[in-house]
């Protein structure tokens, strides 16, 4: 059964069950306190009894990390409480209820619980998202998903590619802000070169931006979206110091996202999947275990020696479930972190050393460019530039975008 089939009978089940959506919504649970003390920019409106957002049809672009303290979901508490009109949802990749792998969605469906019309928002461009915009009369796009602040996870391109929808049908943008996961303070990696604008990167940003969302949609409002409003963004209150430590519960925003550990490594392991090299999909540690048939305890040795800064390597071996190298033996390592690393960093080294131990290579669709955001990195490891050359390469524009980002930061 294929997962719009899933979800469509399993609202059939609940009416057959006497749980029809009025029923399921008449009692909605009690919130409980959000126990961290942050506030998400959800918790702020629904304080506010979703006032700002009333006497308007609402689309909300969300995923399962659209939740409040309470754990409710947004979609389900403005539904519930019957003072929000909410005519659709638009769900991203993996979808709304977040039951599809990567590169997947889940389809057009009615959603059991809500009975609300979900649209499949995942590969839309601004004229098929306007579309749907129209179909549903949307009059403001509400933007609700916890992104992990790195340039090639695409929650940020359909936040902008929505943005672009709601100004062709003339819809107000609103940004209800989460905290950058993996903190906004460190912001690392090379600038997207425009000619490699894609998908998973589709404007000038660098690797590891350290924004949260609403930051990244006004800078994409003043710089790319001129003459459109600027978004309005109902701002986290209590987040000091744009820490990573925010105490909120991690929800995973996609399947291979399991923990804040893998967050935090994700910057820069997330490039393996541009290599033929597993990066850990189809184990329980996806991003913190990376390797591939034939290697060895040597890879582990080699950059436990290179000292890198607040990170360790362990030896494993380890037989993915699915994705690359099903069901064959891989060695390799689990990386260990100690606070905030330079993600990236630790990404180039493995990688130049796992060149010079064993055979390595790029995946032949060009992927890797596509995450890096330009053919630097390939060309330089695949000409045997060091680590240190590697990394120096992208200062200058690093520190351009750092000068560049102040404009658009909401919090100290």
């Amino acid at each position: 059964m294929d997962r719009r089939s899933f979800l469509t009978t399993s609202a059939l089940s609940a009416s057959m069950l006497g749980l029809t959506t009025g029923a399921a919504c008449a009692a909605p649970p009690t919130p409980a306190p959000n126990r961290s003390g942050v506030l998400t920019g959800a918790d702020v409106l629904a304080a506010e009894n979703w006032r700002p957002i009333t006497g308007r049809r609402i689309g909300v672009v969300t995923n399962p990390t659209g939740v409040l303290g309470s754990m409710q979901h947004v979609v389900d508490a403005m539904h519930a409480g019957g003072d929000v009109d909410v005519v659709a949802v638009f769900g991203p990749e993996h979808g709304f209820r977040g039951t599809s792998q990567a590169g997947g969605s889940e389809g057009d469906y009615a959603d059991p619980r809500t009975g609300l019309p979900v649209y499949d928002a995942y590969g839309a461009d601004a004229d098929k998202l306007a579309g749907m915009f129209r179909k549903a009369g949307v009059e403001q796009v509400v933007f609700d998903i916890a992104d992990v602040g790195v340039r090639f996870y695409t929650y940020i391109w359909s936040m902008y590619i929505a943005m672009q929808a709601a100004a062709k049908v003339g819809a107000s943008f609103l940004v209800l802000d989460r905290p950058n996961p993996i903190g906004g303070t460190q912001v690392a990696g090379p600038q997207l070169d425009p000619r490699f604008a894609s998908g998973v990167g589709l404007l000038p940003i660098v690797l590891q931006h350290g924004m949260t969302v609403g930051e990244l949609a006004r800078m994409f409002a003043r710089e790319h979206l001129p003459g459109t409003p600027e978004p309005e963004v109902v701002k986290v209150q209590r987040w000091h110091g744009r820490s990573p430590g925010t105490g909120l519960p991690w929800i995973p925003p996609s399947p291979n996202m399991p923990t804040p550990d893998t967050a935090m490594v994700y910057p820069g392991t997330g490039l393996f999947e541009g290599t033929t090299w597993s990066e850990g999909r189809g184990t329980t540690r996806p991003f913190e275990i990376i390797g591939a048939p034939g290697v060895d305890w040597r890879w582990a040795d080699e950059l436990n020696a290179a000292g890198i800064p607040g990170v360790r390597f362990r030896e494993t071996y380890f037989v993915p479930t699915f994705s690359k190298h099903t069901g064959v033996t891989c060695g390799g390592v689990q990386i260990y972190r100690d606070g905030e690393i330079d993600s990236i960093l630790v990404a180039v080294t493995m990688i130049v050393t796992a060149r010079k131990l064993y055979p390595f290579a790029w995946r032949e669709d060009g992927m890797i460019d596509k995450l890096f955001g330009s053919d630097r990195l390939r060309t330089m490891v695949d000409a045997g530039a060091d680590v240190r050359e590697i990394v120096g390469s992208w200062q200058d524009e690093l520190a351009e975008f750092r000068r560049r980002r102040e404009a658009y930061l909401l919090y100290s």
